[in-house]
């Protein structure tokens, strides 16, 4: 089964990628790589957390955020490269959760873009990460996520 397949067993559809909101680009591939920008957690442009992790936010939405954020990176990655099948596996992952003072579990957050990866690219989705505990996020966003990816070279 390919990446597209198994995404459709799923039931998920790749987002359209947002347009940036900065000078920036989504995503952008050199040689064999290809990063994202960071990505939000945006369903039909309107954001789906917001706020500090678990003040405002719960642990479990900000990590249903996270998901929805890596699966818009997937989107800008697939964009970047000519779609999904040519993304070879996940690399790295930079989870940033917006985080209330004596927050320490950033990493059940960032389990929500991971558990995603894996569950759309098997044991190429298992990757690096870091996941980092913020102040502040771009438009009050609960959590932000970059991917690295290695990809086919055409």
């Amino acid at each position: 089964m390919n990446h597209a397949e198994r995404l459709a067993s799923l039931n998920l559809t790749l987002p359209p990628v947002a347009a940036p909101v900065g000078s920036y680009v989504p995503a952008l591939r050199t040689g064999s790589f290809a990063v994202t920008s960071g990505q939000l957690p945006l369903a039909e442009g309107k954001l789906t957390c917001t706020g500090k992790v678990p003040g405002d936010t719960s642990v479990e939405d900000a990590a249903a955020g996270a998901r929805l954020a890596a699966l818009n990176g997937i989107a800008a990655v697939a964009q970047a490269v000519g779609g999904i099948d040519n993304i070879k596996r996940v690399v790295r992952v930079g989870v940033f959760v917006n985080s209330s003072t004596d927050f320490y579990d950033q990493p059940k957050v960032a389990n929500g873009a991971s558990d995603l990866l894996v569950e759309v690219f098997g044991e190429a989705g298992k990757h690096a990460r870091a996941a980092v505990g913020v102040a502040e996020l771009p438009l009050n966003a609960a959590v932000e996520v970059e991917l690295m990816v290695e990809v086919d070279s055409f």
